[in-house]
C-alpha cells in the first residue's frame, strides 16, 4: 500500500498472531487509521495514566434515551474526540444510526486522510452487548 509511509504501521487491534509465523500482525495505512478510531471511540477518558484525556466516554450514553439532544451529543463528543486524538485525518461528518432491535447504535464516520487527501467512512458500531457473551434471543 502507497500510502503506509505517510500514514503509519501499527499492531493490528485487537491483537492477532498469524498461524503460521506466530509473529505479531500489523496494520498499516487506512487500515491502521480505522483500527485507531476504534481504539480511540473503545477507551474510556482516564483509563491511560499516562494520557489521561485520550478516549471518549460513550458509555455514559448507554442507558440514555437517545432523542435529539443526546444524538447531538454524542456526535459532538466523536467529533472532538477524533479531533484531539486522530491527528492523521480530518472529520467531516459524524452520523448516528439506532438501531433497537439489535441494541446497537452506528456511529458513521466520514473523514479525509490529510497526508493523502483521500476521503474515506468508518462505521463504529456502539453496543450495549460489546465485550461480553451475551446473546439476542434464545
Amino acid at each position: 500500500m502507497a500510502d503506509s509511509t505517510f500514514l503509519g504501521t501499527g499492531w493490528s487491534y485487537p491483537p492477532v498472531f498469524d498461524d503460521v509465523n506466530f509473529e505479531l500482525k500489523m496494520s498499516s495505512g487506512v487500515d491502521n487509521i480505522n483500527q485507531s478510531i476504534d481504539l480511540l471511540l473503545n477507551t474510556p477518558v482516564g483509563s491511560r495514566t499516562l494520557m489521561p484525556d485520550y478516549g471518549c466516554n460513550l458509555s455514559s450514553y448507554v442507558f440514555r434515551r437517545i432523542d435529539a439532544s443526546v444524538r447531538e451529543e454524542i456526535i459532538q463528543s466523536v467529533r472532538l474526540t477524533l479531533l484531539n486524538g486522530e491527528p492523521r485525518i480530518d472529520v467531516e461528518r459524524v452520523d448516528l444510526s439506532v438501531l433497537a432491535a439489535e441494541a446497537t447504535a452506528q456511529i458513521a464516520i466520514t473523514y479525509r486522510v490529510r497526508e493523502t487527501n483521500t476521503r474515506h467512512n468508518h462505521v463504529y458500531p456502539f453496543s450495549q452487548l460489546e465485550g461480553t457473551n451475551l446473546e439476542i434471543g434464545g
